[in-house]
């Protein structure tokens, strides 16, 4: 082998060494530095079940879902959801929705989409349907409330409204405007 020949191999023997090190160093640092990769905050849970305490620590209600996602730093979306209250808080509602928000600093949880509440020892002993589009639920207080339109079976009677208070545990309901019904006989 000539002197060139030697020389032109050590040349680009150095120029590959070279290129492998410096495509290494662009690779792990393109790698540190993409937003894709980097470990994201919170969680996602398939068939969550989450259990709410009252003040004397016993389970009050317990939240079910097919999906929950922590978003941010102080609210849990739910899809999918059913809520109901244990047997021993002689609560006999049960709410099911296709979405739900609970906030961490606030008792309340907001169901959202096709939101209906059920009870078969409802308002006036009779079966009991609620059913509207967004129902904001304070487990803890026992209330369920809304602005929004909603219809109510009452046993064979039915009502109509825009906006409601009820009190789940003593079975009260305050309808707030635009009241018609149908009453059967």
């Amino acid at each position: 082998m000539s002197v060139r020949s030697t020389l032109a191999l050590i040349v680009l023997l150095a120029a590959a060494i070279t290129s492998w090190i410096l495509s290494r160093q662009s690779s792990e640092t393109g790698i540190r530095q993409s937003p894709q990769d980097a470990a994201k905050p919170g969680y996602y849970l398939k068939g969550a079940r989450i259990l709410g305490t009252g003040a004397d620590g016993k389970l009050l209600y317990e939240i079910q879902a097919a999906s929950a996602q922590q978003v941010g730093d102080n609210q849990i979306e739910f899809e999918d959801v059913f809520v109901k209250y244990s047997p021993e808080s002689e609560v006999p509602w049960s709410v099911v929705a296709d979405r739900a928000t609970l906030l961490r600093d606030t008792e309340q949880v907001r169901l959202e989409g096709h939101v209906r509440a059920l009870s078969s020892e409802g308002f006036s002993g009779n079966d009991t349907e609620i059913r509207t589009e967004v129902l904001i639920v304070n487990p803890v207080a026992y209330t369920a409330e809304t602005d929004e339109r909603v219809q109510i079976r009452i046993g064979p009677r039915s009502l109509t409204a825009t906006g409601m208070v009820a009190s789940l545990n003593d079975n009260r309901l305050k309808l707030k405007s635009n009241v018609s019904g149908k009453f059967v006989l």
